[in-house]
């Protein structure tokens, strides 16, 4: 059987059985945990998995040619992932990958990044609400410690991000990808800055402008349906959060030179991003096809060589590795509890792209190389202070008043 050769020769971590359509066991790697076994369904598979397993195994499980009978789904992908680099290492795979468009990065107008962003961030209101926190904070959280809930992680990124802008009374600022609205709203809340976000999801810019009115801070919040090339207008700060991984490589240097152009002279800006810890990649197939097309995942080597022929500076970097491991598992895990409201507001098939969607991008952040990075721009030398201490201090004076609101409020 050709899928059971293939697994013979690249897992040596973790416990995997395969019973294949004809019913026979197949069992790989050295016996530890994680424990797995899953079944073949359909004949035709047993070729089919070979050629691009990054997608074809994700789909026999999504269209029901392959399932789980002990373990979890989670169990499977996380002895694939451990197992990942020899694959990678092997002439077929290297071969698929000569062909695949993706990694030469995605072609992306603003007619077709609309649509692209449509396809994920228009869905239901009541399914997001199953996963995220009440802030609708749709990105990387900030874990200080694996203690940390998922509410209070997303609201510590949210602090770690205000503190990077070194904000002051009187500003603009401007918010590239402003989702729902709660980073905006957070800046506003913590000084008297004027923010515009921009989305070009038009269930995003409904309830984000919704909730600017019933916050009443309309006069100094607002967010346009837009995208960031067609701003016109100057900036002090300049933030933009899980908005990069969707501009395609093809165009970094037309992102930066457009922020080049919106921020002031001693302007601050602050891109937070996924990424990648290793050389240039595609992106998973599978999550490009079904869950976010048109999405690129840059190498820090992609994004500085953007960066260098414009007049901005790098004034700091700063990778966070593990942090969305554990957003994506608190996400994976309230979705999963949630999965009879997910198949009523769409179908089983739905909720099973969603969990390989949930379970693919945490253990590529585990085991793939997969990372978040903040890099902070500046156009002038003297612009931020000399040490990071300022960050720090920031955070712990916005900590202590957020705490002492909680307290008077209770």
């Amino acid at each position: 059987m050709l899928f059971a050769s293939l697994l013979r020769n690249i897992t040596r971590h973790g416990a995997l059985c395969l019973i294949d359509s004809r019913g026979k066991k197949h069992i790989f790697g050295d016996g530890s945990e994680p424990v797995c076994t899953v079944r073949l369904h359909q004949r035709h598979l047993d070729f089919s998995l070979v050629v691009n397993p990054e997608l074809s195994v994700p789909e026999a499980y999504l269209e029901g040619g392959l399932s789980i009978e002990d373990g979890t789904l989670y169990d499977f992908m996380d002895i694939a992932a451990r197992n990942f680099k020899r694959l990678e290492q092997s002439f077929l795979f290297r071969f698929i990958k000569l062909f695949d468009s993706a990694q030469f990065g995605q072609y992306n107008p603003i007619k077709k990044a609309r649509k692209n962003v449509a396809h994920h961030y228009d869905l239901s209101d009541d399914l997001y609400d199953l996963f995220l926190d009440p802030d609708r904070q749709y990105s990387c959280a900030y874990y200080p410690d694996l203690e940390t809930d998922l509410d209070s992680a997303q609201l510590a990124k949210k602090r770690h991000l205000a503190a990077k802008l070194l904000l002051e009374p009187g500003q603009k600022i401007l918010e590239i990808g402003s989702g729902w609205g709660g980073l905006g709203l957070y800046l506003s809340d913590v000084e008297e800055v004027d923010v515009t976000g921009i989305t070009l999801s038009v269930e995003q810019h409904k309830i984000s402008s919704a909730r600017a009115q019933n916050s009443g801070r309309s006069d100094r919040v607002r967010f346009h349906l837009q995208d960031y090339r067609a701003e016109t207008a100057k900036y002090d700060r300049i933030v933009s959060v899980g908005m990069f991984e969707h501009v395609g490589k093809r165009n970094y240097p037309e992102f930066f030179k457009n922020v080049e152009a919106r921020l002031a002279e001693d302007g601050v800006m602050v891109l937070h991003s996924i990424g990648r810890l290793n050389e240039p990649h595609a992106i998973n197939p599978f999550i490009r096809k079904y869950i976010f097309p048109g999405a690129d995942l840059p190498a820090l080597s992609e994004v500085t060589k953007a960066i260098e022929p414009t007049d901005l500076i790098i004034t700091d970097v700063e990778v966070l590795r593990l942090h969305y491991a554990e957003t994506l598992k608190h996400w994976r895990e309230r979705f999963m509890s949630q999965w009879d409201k997910a198949a009523k507001i769409y179908d089983e098939r739905f909720c099973r792209m969603w969990e390989l969607y949930f379970v693919l991008c945490e253990v590529g952040f585990r085991h793939l190389d997969l990372m978040v990075f903040q890099i902070q721009l500046a156009k002038q030398v003297d612009t931020i202070p000399l040490t990071r201490d300022y960050m720090l201090d920031w955070e712990r004076r916005q900590t202590e008043k957020e705490s002492g609101k909680r307290r008077h409020a209770a």
